[in-house]
């Protein structure tokens, strides 16, 4: 219903004061001023579906004044005339007929004006689509955008490590220089300015009649930063940018790479915000699992939102991407695999100071991206760096949950700068550090056979042959030497128990003493005192007793 108390005048006239004049053009009005000739109609234009305006433009047609049809105007008049049976059959060249002129030859023929006329359809809408005006606007915005789809806008360049700029450019809907230069209406109406009401049914008929999908991407990542990202939505209410970014995610096509990584995590954070429904968030958080090498640290951080605000950032909604992510990556170059890996390691590392981050989230996230570096020759620097900063920012851990935590390390993958930080890092529980320890033997035997085998190819065959006998023996010292360093860690950790019993029984000074100088006299017996820089630290050599010739070993 419309309901305008305002009665219109034209010259000064009320509208309906020349009620003749108006019976002449409307047969609605002539049959019913027949029935009531005394009767004050003026309730008879609450029903009508126009605004004063609308009613002026009206009023001066059936007083015989020129008519002034304009793109904004020519909806609600075809409307008011087809309410007042303003038609051919009841008078010669009757508004109805002159508004729907207007419109097939002057609107609908051009992007522009059929999207502003379009946009005025909302106010007047049962009636614009009773009388059939929604759908032909529609056809024609459709028809316009399957000839020439850059109407709807560039599509968003994704920045890809794997695509080169060239081969993402599609040529064949840009426009030529010769086209821009003569099409007036190249510099196109934008649809983000229609409501959700009237964008959406227009998006899924694109969707429906094969829009190329990369320029459909592009309006709606438009729609939404309009309505729901920009400054210029603050004045929206919340209820209607949760309903946008719904129909955004229903409408967005699904090929893979179609909107930045970067922009769909912000589309993210906006609906966890706005409490989108749970399809919505799924959908938008798939959309970012298949592309996720091409995100950056700072995406990935996300505020927790309602059930997980015990956390700084929400780590739940990283994993179920990250198990997106593994489930879909079918290519067979590893580079992909490789930069989440990366990622993660990096997210590990600003997240690992969040104190409420529990141990079991923290092992998940570093054995997903372990798993991502199966096969490949890069080091695991950035899981001990992010181990380091999570076991300095959660000091109260026992040394079993230390060891817990620390169960993702592989001191064979660290370079010999993150080996040697390891050595000295009082941080890492005793099993650990013989965990280092024993690494930095195998690295030196690895160093050893090196050097033999790169040994140059012109020497004799006994030079080769003695080369083989200095390898043979230096291998045994070593077996021997770790052998010993072995029993001296089973002795170390002897006494430690055994010093942690005393203490928890309350033990004197002295074994107070003793348990916190217990690492530097670790170090000592295993000669690491001084340095480490070599990563030889090995058990110093203690001096035999003599022995009588006939006392046994």
């Amino acid at each position: 219903m419309y309901h305008y108390d305002l009665q219109p005048n034209v010259l000064g006239t009320p509208f309906m004061a020349e009620k003749e004049l108006l019976a002449a053009k409307s047969a609605k009005f002539a049959a019913l001023l027949e029935d009531n000739s005394k009767e004050d109609l003026s309730h008879f234009l609450r029903n009508m579906p126009a605004d004063p305006e609308t009613l002026e433009l009206v009023a001066r047609f059936y007083h015989g004044f020129q008519l002034q049809i304009s793109t904004e105007k020519v909806v609600p008049l075809i409307c008011v005339a087809h309410y007042l049976e303003m038609t051919e059959n009841h008078s010669k060249n009757n508004l109805l007929g002159q508004a729907l002129s207007f419109f097939q030859e002057t609107i609908l023929p051009s992007w522009n004006e059929t999207v502003k006329a379009f946009r005025t359809t909302e106010k007047f809408l049962r009636h614009s689509l009773k009388l059939g005006l929604v759908e032909a606007c529609m056809k024609s915005i459709i028809t316009k955008a399957l000839a020439n789809p850059s109407l709807l806008g560039e599509p968003i360049k994704n920045s890809t490590k794997y695509v080169d700029d060239s081969e993402e450019e599609d040529e064949g809907y840009k426009p030529s220089a010769r086209r821009r230069l003569f099409d007036l209406d190249f510099k196109s109406e934008d649809l983000t300015t229609l409501s959700l009401e009237l964008y959406e049914p227009v998006i899924h008929e694109m969707n429906k009649h094969g829009v190329p999908s990369p320029y459909v991407a592009a309006s709606l990542c438009n729609y939404t930063k309009k309505w729901v990202l920009s400054g210029s939505g603050e004045a929206v209410k919340s209820n209607y940018k949760k309903e946008i970014l719904e129909a955004v995610e229903r409408h967005l096509p699904p090929e893979k790479g179609l909107v930045p990584c970067t922009l769909l995590f912000e589309i993210l954070r906006f609906a966890n915000v706005l409490e989108v429904s749970s399809e919505c968030r799924n959908g938008i958080e798939i959309r970012i699992g298949k592309q996720l090498d091409q995100a950056a640290v700072k995406d990935l951080l996300i505020p927790s939102q309602g059930y997980s605000k015990e956390m700084q950032y929400d780590i739940v909604c990283v994993r179920r991407i990250l198990k997106v992510f593994y489930g879909s990556y079918t290519s067979s170059d590893i580079s992909g695999l490789i930069a989440v890996a990366e990622l993660i390691e990096d997210f590990l590392a600003e997240v690992a100071s969040d104190i409420d981050l529990n141990i079991d989230t923290f092992v998940d996230l570093a054995e997903m991206s372990l798993a991502a570096s199966l096969g490949t020759q890069r080091t695991l620097d950035g899981i001990y760096r992010a181990v380091d900063i999570y076991l300095d920012k959660h000091r109260h851990l026992t040394e079993s949950e230390r060891e817990e935590v620390c169960r993702v390390l592989d001191f064979q993958k660290v370079s010999p700068e993150a080996y040697e930080h390891a050595a000295k890092n009082e941080k890492l529980p005793l099993r650990v550090v013989v965990q280092v320890l024993f690494a930095g033997q195998l690295q030196l035997r690895d160093r050893i056979l090196k050097e033999v085998q790169d040994s140059d190819d012109k020497s004799t065959k006994e030079e080769a042959e003695e080369n083989e006998e200095k390898l043979d023996f230096g291998e045994e010292e070593m077996r021997s030497e770790m052998e010993k360093m072995s029993m001296k860690v089973m002795e170390l950790e002897r006494e430690c128990n055994m010093m942690r019993k005393e203490i928890d029984n309350g033990g004197s000074p002295k074994v107070r003493k003793e348990k916190t100088s217990l690492w530097r006299e670790m170090k000592r017996k295993f000669g690491c005192v001084n340095s480490v820089h070599d990563s030889n630290c090995q058990l110093k050599k203690k001096k035999k007793k003599k022995m009588h010739p006939k006392q046994g070993v």
